[in-house]
């Protein structure tokens, strides 16, 4: 398997937009969403990056750090990570844990976390086997616009 994991790029746009719009299961907007992307490409405090099988684009990750006073320090934590159905169990995820190991060196973080949707059983497994622990609630607010 020749499996890489590379900086995004503006050239990943398309791509990224695709993957997490079916993670998320909805069209996102589009505009919106190239906005957002553009701007966090700038950002030295968002990590993008990609999993090229073969050549080809087949997962996406994104990691925000951010400094919090409770943690008195950079914490990491993974936006979104997505790898595409038909290359799943190729161990692509591991790979991203792998680089989000690496950062957690680079950038000095105290910790690294995740959030996932309850819906998704396999996901928070996953996550369990590479070594997150269950240690929190997370409750959201739908804010209507």
């Amino acid at each position: 398997m020749n499996l890489t994991i590379r900086p995004a790029t503006p050239d990943d746009l398309p791509t990224a937009y695709a993957f997490l719009c079916d993670l998320e299961d909805e069209t996102l907007d589009q505009a919106k969403f190239e906005a957002v992307y553009s701007r966090n490409l700038a950002n030295p405090a968002v990590f993008y990056r990609v999993a090229e099988l073969g050549g080809e684009v087949v997962g996406f990750l994104s990691c925000h750090v951010q400094h919090l006073l409770h943690h008195t320090g950079p914490v990491g934590e993974i936006q979104e990570l997505y790898v595409r159905p038909d290359c799943r169990n190729q161990r692509i995820g591991h790979a991203f844990m792998k680089f989000l190991d690496e950062l957690v060196g680079e950038e000095g973080l105290v910790n690294l976390e995740v959030t996932t949707n309850q819906k998704r059983t396999d996901t928070a497994r996953f996550y369990e086997q590479t070594g997150f622990a269950r240690t929190h609630w997370k409750l959201v607010k739908q804010v209507i616009h």
